[in-house]
């Protein structure tokens, strides 16, 4: 297992990964959808031609997971991280997520920010693991039109509809 720098060369080949991350996403708010190999291939040439690092796992040759990061100094997120589901618990999220502290650390910074679902079970444990235990903020939007909320998460006192 090696961890490799997406480019505009080898883009088209984490584009799989990237429509299964959307179906997962989709999933944690009740959506059905497909994978869309062709809106992924867009999504990922955009971080590219944003200067978002790019990172794959690769295993004999087929990448199993990716993450994008997005540098905003001194700040770094991940804007995504995923990996193939037969090779989860394998320690590949772990190395492609160390590749984001590494670049963090390289801009002189402590910790890597993250998105997540509040309901994304498997993803706050991870982070956990790893020592991510800060609440920094919280992303309020009022609702879509005939969007379909169906939980209520709690925050401190306060009740939001997701």
């Amino acid at each position: 297992m090696k961890i490799i720098r997406i480019d505009t060369n080898t883009a088209d080949r984490v584009a799989p990964l990237a429509a299964d991350f959307r179906v997962t996403l989709n999933g944690y708010k009740n959506i059905k959808s497909q994978p869309d190999i062709e809106s992924a291939k867009e999504e990922i040439a955009e971080f590219l031609k944003s200067d978002y690092p790019v990172f794959a796992a690769e295993d004999d040759g087929v990448l199993v997971g990716y993450i994008v990061c997005r540098i905003e100094k001194p700040c770094l997120w991940v804007e995504h991280l995923f990996v193939s589901g037969e090779y989860r618990r394998k320690g590949v999220a772990t190395m492609l997520f160390e590749k984001a502290e590494e670049l963090a650390g390289a801009m002189g910074e402590e910790t890597v920010f993250n998105y997540v679902h509040p309901n994304n079970d498997n993803m706050i444990s991870f982070l956990r693991s790893k020592g991510y235990t800060v609440l920094n903020m919280i992303e309020i939007r009022k609702p879509y039109k005939g969007e379909n909320l169906t939980t209520v998460i709690n925050v401190n006192n306060n009740f939001f509809d997701y």
